[in-house]
């Protein structure tokens, strides 16, 4: 079984790679985040204004729909890039998004079409829900598939980096022009503008897409006739435990994450803190390095010492700065807003930075696509499709932000749990051709689930 050469000139391709990646994640999380941000900050006045109380509820609530949607993208995006390769959907699900995010900026309000304004909204996020769906698949595989075995962690970090860099990029350009207009002017004309600048990143970004070669992983399969012919049948026969696994283990981050890549944090912020919105932005920026960091930092560490370990530390984090975290924003202080939110992000970046190296080595080639992408949308859904809703309707209910803690401390136990049914799996070949793989994977045996643990064979 062939590894990708370790020639010096093979570093700088493993970087090229690496930052091609990065670059076309940090594009499309620009894209599906500014939604998500303005979705708080504007969509409930200019879309969904006339619905009383209730109005930034359903506003939130779109965020969700598009989640819905998700493995509808990963299922197809998985297929054809298990049949035809991962290359072909890092493009395709890039300018999808990019397609779908510019269109947004220019959907005439409520007041100008009526409902028609809403449900166009609608179905452009469940288009950008359909490329988040597939896009995440193909940028985490062709990372940890061209990479040296002992630096999978370090290398599949890098399409990670996309959701810290993508939340610095949107609230820095909403910062940017909610410091440059008045109240009016922003929720007039100044909201369209970061949507517009989409056509402008994803043109780049196809740029650099295009000169990634494909996978010499999928390259040897495909020389090998070793193609599954339905990657979705074969998944979902002999790996479904591990795609439950696995979406589990992305719900428990993705829940905490939605509190300010979904925008929530900035809502109640803005509306219940009276923070100003360029500070609270501000804040979030400071934040989103905060994130990358650890996130990078959790994908080197995993490579010495396991994926998992790494996610049972971040979770533990998580569940020991879940109520501070709260604490601090209530004061409403940047300062402490932004101690707050950094310390908020260490447990996220740690179980965050291992997950394209997790989810590669748990499946087998023919499969991979289709059973990363899969758990990582299934995941979304689960975890962070309604988690700003959810969090809006219990703090409304309860009168307390800390309800949404004991939401989000429940969602990070079952993470923590899974760790433990979940076999480490750091090193093993990523060259294998079956689609049933059993020395990589558990099959299932008696219609029985099974999670081989770190003690136990696979």
């Amino acid at each position: 079984m062939s590894q990708p050469p370790s020639a010096p000139a093979s570093g700088n391709r493993y970087r090229t790679v690496a930052l091609a990646a990065a670059a076309g994640t940090t594009i499309e999380w620009y894209d599906f985040f500014i939604y998500a941000l303005c979705t708080g900050l504007v969509f409930g006045k200019v879309f969904f204004a006339g619905l009383g109380e209730d109005s930034m509820i359903i506003s939130f609530a779109t965020i969700g729909i598009s989640f819905f949607f998700r493995p509808v993208g990963a299922a197809l995006a998985g297929h054809l890039g298990d049949r035809l390769g991962r290359r072909a959907m890092l493009i395709a699900t890039l300018v999808l998004m990019g397609a779908s995010t510019t269109l947004i900026g220019l959907v005439p309000t409520r007041d100008s079409i009526g409902m028609a304004a809403p449900v166009i909204l609608v179905l452009l996020r469940i288009l950008q829900g359909l490329s988040a769906g597939g896009e995440w698949g193909g940028a985490a595989l062709i990372s940890v598939e061209h990479a040296p075995t002992e630096q999978r962690g370090k290398f599949g970090a890098f399409p990670q980096l996309g959701a810290p860099l993508g939340l610095l990029l949107a609230n820095g350009v909403l910062a940017l022009i909610t410091g440059l207009t008045s109240d009016e002017q922003f929720q007039s004309w100044g909201w369209r503008i970061p949507f517009l600048l989409s056509v402008v990143l994803v043109g780049a970004g196809f740029v650099i897409r295009r000169k990634v070669e494909e996978s010499p992983v999928y390259e040897e399969l495909k020389e090998s006739g070793s193609q599954s012919r339905t990657p979705l049948a074969s998944l979902f026969r002999h790996h479904w435990p591990l795609v439950v696994a696995g979406a589990l283990l992305f719900a428990a981050n993705n829940a905490v994450g939605y509190m300010t890549t979904g925008g929530y944090v900035q809502a109640y912020s803005v509306n219940h803190l009276k923070m100003d919105k360029t500070t609270i932005l501000i804040c979030v920026m400071v934040a989103a390095v905060g994130w990358l960091t650890s996130t990078m930092a959790g994908g080197r560490w995993s490579d010495r010492i396991g994926r998992l370990r790494v996610y049972r530390i971040g979770f533990v984090i998580q569940l020991a700065w879940m109520f501070p975290f709260f604490a601090l924003l209530n004061t409403a202080k940047p300062g402490l807003v932004v101690l707050a939110l950094v310390l908020y992000s260490v447990g996220l970046g740690l179980t965050y930075g291992p997950q394209s190296a997790l989810f590669s080595e748990m499946f087998p080639t023919a499969v991979r696509y289709s059973g990363a992408a899969l758990s990582y949308a299934i995941g979304a859904v689960l975890g962070g499709a309604f988690a700003p809703m959810i969090a809006e309707a219990l703090q409304s209910s309860t009168g307390t932000v800390y309800s949404v803690g004991v939401y989000l401390t429940g969602v990070t136990v079952i993470g923590l749990v899974v760790t433990f049914f979940v076999k480490e799996r750091k090193g093993v070949s990523l060259t294998d051709t079956s689609a049933e793989a059993p020395a990589i994977t558990p099959t299932v045996q008696h219609s029985t689930p099974h999670f081989p643990t770190e003690e136990s064979p696979a």
